[in-house]
């Protein structure tokens, strides 16, 4: 740590730079047992107010870019849904500098991987990793879709990349198992006005009516540097790369951030139960769905826990139960969706040939009844300490890609304001215990408020029930 403080401290000497707008921030020391979780960094702001975060790690000759833009659908209007996530693909699609549809190819002609975007109810971000000695190329592509994409945007473009969204949503919603149903069961969950009523895809309605200058409005207030933050990952030299990323993202103009969204927490006070006609898959689906708290909050952890005590591997306690005591269910899972907003505990169930939705919520209830009664045990709330401890420790070993070092670094930051949080994040699970799973259980997730989703397919379309030995 203390030869990266030199080396920026040297850059600012002899380069010449300018003056930070903020004061490098550095990792803290790892708590004892804690060490592997660290990730040493530097942080600090451009005068423009783009977040830079950098953390060097010479494994390998590699360098992981990531860029998260902190917005997501949560920061959409009623009416304007889904621009969020039609800005991660019109980002691909060409800027000033870069001609259309080759940002990728020209990232993969230098040894680039792991080259993707993605886009969430918080945030959208884009990310290449890529060998140490083209880093340059990777910073001047993102700085160019960063500051000169409108320069290149046009009706054509806009027009082609809305039919690619609206065919992902076809085929992820439309004409999906389920697809039609879920999407009704979340609306229910999250009633208009509220900006997650449209999932991060968006309708049709408001893709198609989305103009020019609707588009080039969001892009505006949302895509500035202000409102983005830049990590890197990786074998690099911090002065040369502290200049890099001074050449490529401190010219870019300033603005001020935009301020986020006033929004209401919703929260049912009666059950909503829907029954929906399945016209895609062959066997019934039964969903239940709660409001949860927000991610890193109290009881987000809690939930967690929760989920993989009900629904992870053939001991939990609804794959015990359903699919393979009484054999009910061909499929089981629980989730909680944890948002910076509001966050959603979900329970899925697919039935077996023959097999009623209500069959299985009559078993699912009475699970949820003996957890809200005893809680779980100590085995199982271990079981999941392991688990998050090892995806977590899993995703460390790469620098970049989905869940990486650098993709890490990006969400504490995001969240909970410091990229160096993965040691507090994962202590939030030594602290559940079988009464607080009992409590949750019991005050987050009642049967009088919740969102209960039947999917039956007709009778004449269902898979046939399981009557003869199979050979």
């Amino acid at each position: 740590m203390y030869r990266m403080k030199a080396l920026v401290a040297a850059a600012l000497v002899v380069l010449g730079l300018p003056a930070l707008a903020q004061s490098p921030q550095e990792a803290k020391p790892p708590a004892p047992g804690r060490e592997a979780l660290a990730i040493p960094y530097e942080k600090y702001t451009l005068p423009n107010g783009l977040e830079v975060i950098l953390s060097v790690d010479r494994k390998l000759p590699i360098v992981a870019v990531n860029i998260w833009y902190h917005v997501g659908a949560y920061h959409e209007q009623p009416g304007r849904t889904g621009f969020a996530h039609l800005f991660e693909h019109m980002m691909f699609q060409g800027s000033k500098n870069v001609a259309d549809d080759v940002h990728i190819s020209l990232l993969e002609q230098i040894g680039g991987t792991d080259l993707n975007g993605t886009t969430s109810f918080d945030r959208t971000n884009y990310f290449e990793t890529v060998p140490s000695n083209h880093l340059e190329t990777a910073l001047w592509l993102e700085s160019d879709r960063m500051g000169f994409l409108l320069d290149a945007l046009t009706l054509e473009k806009l027009d082609t990349q809305r039919e690619v969204v609206k065919n992902e949503r076809r085929q992820g919603v439309e004409t999906a198992p389920y697809g039609l149903a879920r999407e009704k069961a979340w609306q229910a969950l999250f009633p208009l006005p509220h900006p997650y009523h449209g999932d991060v895809i968006g309708s049709m309605e408001d893709l198609n009516a989305a103009t020019l200058d609707d588009v080039k409005d969001f892009f505006r207030k949302w895509y500035a540097p202000s409102n983005a933050t830049l990590t890197i990952v990786g074998d690099f030299d911090v002065a040369k790369t502290k200049a890099l990323v001074e050449k490529y993202f401190g010219t870019l103009p300033g603005s001020p951030k935009p301020a986020l969204p006033k929004v209401t927490p919703v929260k049912l006070t009666a059950p909503v139960v829907i029954r929906e006609e399945e016209r895609v898959a062959q066997l019934p689906l039964l969903t239940m769905q709660w409001h949860t708290p927000a991610y890193l909050q109290e009881g987000d952890a809690t939930a967690d826990v929760l989920a993989t005590a009900l629904a992870t591997g053939k001991a939990s306690r609804l794959y015990r139960r359903l699919v393979l005591d009484k054999q009910l269910a061909q499929s089981v899972s629980a989730t909680q969706q944890s948002q910076g907003g509001q966050s959603v505990f979900s329970i899925e169930v697919v039935a077996r040939p023959g097999v009623s939705t209500d069959a299985l919520q009559k078993e699912v209830d009475a699970v949820l009844e003996e957890v809200r009664k005893k809680g779980v045990t100590p085995e199982e709330i271990a079981r999941a300490r392991t688990r998050y401890d090892t995806r977590m420790l899993a995703g460390l070993q790469a620098v970049g890609g989905f869940g990486g070092k650098a993709d890490v670094l990006q969400s504490y930051n995001h969240f909970a304001g410091e990229p160096d949080f993965i040691a507090k994040d994962l202590a939030r699970y030594e602290k559940v215990t079988p009464e607080s799973v009992k409590q949750f259980a019991r005050d987050t997730l009642p049967a009088n408020a919740r969102v209960i989703l039947h999917a039956v397919p007709p009778a004449r379309r269902q898979a046939p029930t399981e009557t003869k030995e199979r050979h």
